[in-house]
């Protein structure tokens, strides 16, 4: 029999080779399990290789951005990030532009100007950019000053209301001559003295049209009497008398010693002045009552307007009409020979029509026109500027200012109530006078080259003080 001790020992001796051996596969194992894992840790070869896949909790914005202000309230943290950012951009500058210094260093800098040449340099290519060069013209201010309110204002008394008559003229003697019903004066723009011409003694023969001659000696007068008289200005008498039309004679017109009078007969007499048989041709081509005439500047060419709404271009000594513009829809009363460009003639017409027409008289073509949205009554041709001024009816009774050939407009003058009939410029080019239906004379200073200086008390004098009578 074996006892219980036997028997336990024989256990023990038995179990522990089991024992043993089970421990040292877990060892074998575990050492198999670390050698793995020691071998993974080094660079994959070929064999191994694979995609990296970075952690998401780095790439996470969110906690970046509280990374960052947390940094920015760390002082330490900030300062070793301006030192990391001042040692990169010397790096750079030395990399560059060879140099410690970056604080004027930048990659594009637009301030510092590229190397001077050499002295004594000669650019050989130089000619292909100065040989089409064109010195830019030397254009004037696109705006000056115009003074909006009228430099004086005279009253006129009994002036017509009748767009069909040319009641107001300027010589080149500075003398201002308006007729003011049956009545002519003469104001002196210099002294501002005013003088009675003549007076008719019939209260229906009222003066229709006034002309000075272009030395401004003599005065020419149309009445409601069909004929035309003959002042000399500075001895105050008429001169001679001039008959033959058979109605009134509401347009007159100066070529030398030729007096051009249209009529509402529909025909222009040409007057010589100088002989004692002064009618020397008839132009008859209208059909209606001429209101408009005007000679060009060199004499050569005659234009007229008539109530027909047509405007004719006559040739000096000739009889037949050069020309026959039928573009209007209404009378064609104000002309202007533009004195910059030869042979340009402005035309406005009346209530129905509203248009300034350019036409080229040699051609006989329309080379402009503009729609102004108001009867044409007046225009003047400025002497110096490329510029024209129009006196207009209903309904704003304005003057404006153009610019050719743009036909731009430049200012505009309101003051008067009434329609703007007539308008006459200085003998110096620099102020224009508007006789209007308000019976009212007013001079602007338009194409004066010295500003006027403002001020309250010229204000009030241009609105009271300054008004006269001519009467």
């Amino acid at each position: 029999m074996i006892s219980a001790s036997d028997h336990q020992n024989i256990n023990g001796a038995f179990n522990q080779p089991i024992k043993s051996t089970v421990m040292a596969r877990w060892e074998r194992k575990a050492l198999q399990a670390k050698r793995k894992a020691s071998s993974s840790t080094k660079t994959p070869g070929k064999q191994y290789s694979g995609r990296f896949i970075p952690n998401r909790e780095t790439s996470n914005t969110n906690i970046q951005l509280h990374h960052v202000t947390n940094n920015e309230n760390n002082p330490q943290q900030n300062d070793n990030a301006q030192v990391d950012n001042q040692q990169f951009k010397s790096k750079l500058a030395q990399s560059l532009f060879k140099t410690d210094d970056v604080s004027g260093a930048r990659i594009l800098s637009f301030k510092q100007k590229a190397p001077a040449p050499t002295e004594g340099h000669h650019n050989n290519m130089r000619v292909l950019y100065t040989q089409n060069r064109v010195a830019p013209p030397v254009s004037k201010r696109a705006f000056r000053h115009i003074d909006s309110t009228p430099a004086r204002i005279l009253d006129a008394p009994d002036l017509l209301d009748d767009y069909y008559l040319n009641l107001l003229d300027w010589s080149s003697r500075n003398t201002v001559a308006v007729a003011l019903g049956c009545a002519v004066y003469l104001w002196d723009a210099a002294t501002g003295e005013i003088e009675l011409l003549c007076e008719n003694e019939e209260d229906d023969n009222n003066i229709t049209s006034v002309s000075f001659m272009a030395d401004g000696t003599h005065l020419a007068v149309g009445n409601n009497y069909n004929s035309v008289q003959l002042f000399d200005v500075e001895r105050k008498q008429k001169v001679r008398t001039m008959n033959g039309h058979a109605a009134r004679v509401g347009s007159l017109a100066w070529n030398n010693y030729v007096l051009s009078s249209g009529s509402r007969d529909s025909n222009i007499f040409n007057h010589d002045v100088r002989i004692a048989n002064h009618h020397i041709s008839t132009l008859a081509t209208h059909t209606q009552e001429v209101c408009g005439l005007k000679w060009s500047p060199d004499g050569t060419q005659l234009a007229s307007g008539a109530n027909d709404n047509m405007c004719c271009i006559w040739d000096a000594g000739q009889s037949q009409a050069r020309h026959s513009f039928t573009e209007a829809s209404a009378a064609v009363k104000a002309l202007a020979w533009c004195p910059f460009e030869r042979n340009i003639l402005a035309t406005g017409a009346g209530t129905a029509d509203r248009h300034i027409r350019f036409y080229n008289t040699m051609t006989g073509t329309c080379v402009n026109k503009i729609d102004t949205g108001s009867q044409v009554c007046s225009l003047v041709w400025s002497p110096t500027d490329k510029e024209l001024l129009s006196g207009h009816g209903y309904s704003e009774n304005q003057l404006t200012l153009w610019k050719y050939p743009t036909l731009t407009r430049v200012a505009e003058l309101t003051g008067h109530s009434q329609r703007v009939l007539h308008m006459a410029i200085s003998s110096d080019g620099k102020q224009v006078c508007s006789a209007a239906a308000d019976e009212t004379l007013r001079f602007w200073n338009i194409w004066d080259s010295k500003p006027s200086k403002k001020s309250k008390t010229s204000k009030s004098r241009s609105k009271s003080s300054i008004m006269r009578t001519l009467r």
